[in-house]
């Protein structure tokens, strides 16, 4: 089983990070929560600059969604939630309700390569920051809308929260222990699936359409939705329905296509057990001492052992009931059957796979405050993602982008600061540490 030991983290120092594979690209982020800063994450992990234009006051509402909260020594400190999703990002913040804040943006957006927002449908025409009058003016700018049910279609004025999503796409009625079984009913998945699945189809679209203006010279608007990658993450379940014609149901841990694959009990833990073809099957059967299940032609097939499911999980939950949990996993290993345990979130941080990877990232905020993060998953040969910036606070890039992007002057930007129209923060950064 995973070690429990501190998790080993890689630092990344700023003054030391390679430039991304979208190093030069700029991205305006007018978004909050979660579908639409994920995939601006991945763009800044992946090297675009990226601006994230935040409410003077308030901020991305994850900023409160706490605790836990970052220990800081402020009076507001930020929450993880936030932490989790706004890296390598410059926070500028700005009233874009009033004339002036709304002017500001918009001459950000002539500077920008992709512009990601995830109001409601309509809700930035008022502002003049919509996908009609900005690709207008700005033809290259990919422009990026995230909503719950996307521009159009009848429910395309309602607000989506991934787990209404989550209910409405079907993916509750898959997931919960069975009718009849202790516990039953539907169950939402323990992350924010949807709005993380929508964060990465908006990614990848936007990517697509960074590639095709290198044809065309054009940008475009992008449509994103979280009932529609909600559903196109159905996957086999959708599939199951379409050419089956039955309608799934909850099966708890069981697979809806494969046995076994799914948990069971040993002595001392559960283990999970996913035999995904015939010859590991009958691997499995011999380490457990069920020769003569092995060589059953009931269960030779997989279609048999989902007939026979019942009785076959049954003779295997006793036969792996005596074994320790550890131990088995490693006469599985040795035998060629894939398993694993179920380690808690503080196990497989510490797991000597994830350090091997790099996947614990060490950062320090402006005023040298550390924090790890979980970093980008994907490795690069040549261009690897990086950690520049960590989590900003509120504005805390207010006065270098409005001076250093659009020429604003000392005296211009403390009267928007007087007016209410920005707000800069007030915090005192420190030297980062190499």
């Amino acid at each position: 089983m995973a070690d429990r030991s501190a998790p080993r983290m890689s630092a990344a120092p700023a003054e030391a990070a390679p430039q991304g594979p979208l190093a030069g690209l700029r991205v305006l982020d007018l978004s909050r929560v979660l579908a639409a800063p994920w995939a601006t994450q991945i763009l800044g992990d992946l090297g675009a600059e990226v601006l994230k234009v935040e409410q003077p006051g308030s901020g991305d509402d994850t900023r409160r969604w706490g605790p836990p909260f970052l220990d800081d020594g402020s009076e507001r400190p930020d929450a993880a939630y936030f932490l989790c999703a706004n890296r390598n990002k410059r926070s500028i913040a700005i009233d874009f309700a009033r004339p002036e804040g709304a002017a500001l943006v918009r001459r950000l957006a002539a500077g920008a390569d992709i512009l990601v927002e995830n109001f409601r449908t309509g809700g930035l025409a008022k502002y003049g920051l919509d996908a009609a009058t900005l690709c207008a003016a700005h033809p290259r700018l990919v422009y990026c809308s995230i909503t719950g049910f996307g521009q159009t279609g009848p429910y395309a004025a309602r607000g989506g929260y991934d787990f209404l999503i989550q209910g409405l796409s079907g993916l509750m009625s898959v997931t919960g222990r069975p009718d009849g079984a202790e516990g039953a009913g539907p169950m939402k998945v323990g992350l924010p699936v949807s709005d993380l699945f929508t964060g990465l189809y908006a990614t990848i679209s936007i990517l697509a359409a960074l590639r095709e203006r290198e044809r065309s010279g054009l940008g475009q608007h992008l449509d994103c939705a979280l009932l529609d990658s909600q559903l196109a993450v159905l996957v086999n379940q959708g599939m199951n329905y379409l050419v089956g014609g039955t309608v799934p149901g909850r099966l708890g841990n069981d697979h809806p296509n494969v046995v076994p694959y799914r948990d069971f009990a040993a002595a001392d833990d559960y283990i999970i057990v996913a035999c995904g073809n015939d010859a590991q099957f009958r691997a499995l059967c011999r380490l457990l001492g069920l020769g003569a299940m092995a060589e059953d032609p009931r269960f030779a097939t997989n279609a048999g052992r989902m007939r026979e499911r019942r009785t076959l999980e049954l003779a295997l939950a006793r036969a792996i009931a005596p074994w320790k949990a550890a131990e088995l996993l490693a006469a599985m290993e040795r035998a060629g059957v894939p398993g694993g345990p179920i380690n808690t979130i503080d196990q497989v941080l510490a797991d000597p796979q994830v350090a091997a990877r790099g996947l614990l990232r060490s950062l320090c905020r402006a005023d040298g405050t550390p924090l790890t993060v979980i970093g980008y998953p994907g490795q690069f040969s040549r261009t690897p993602p990086s950690y520049r910036h960590a989590p900003p606070w509120l504005g805390q890039d207010t006065a270098e982008i409005l001076s250093g992007l659009l020429g604003l002057d000392a005296a211009e930007i403390e009267a928007l600061k007087q007016a209410g129209v920005v707000q800069a923060a007030t915090r005192q950064a420190t030297e980062q540490p190499a």
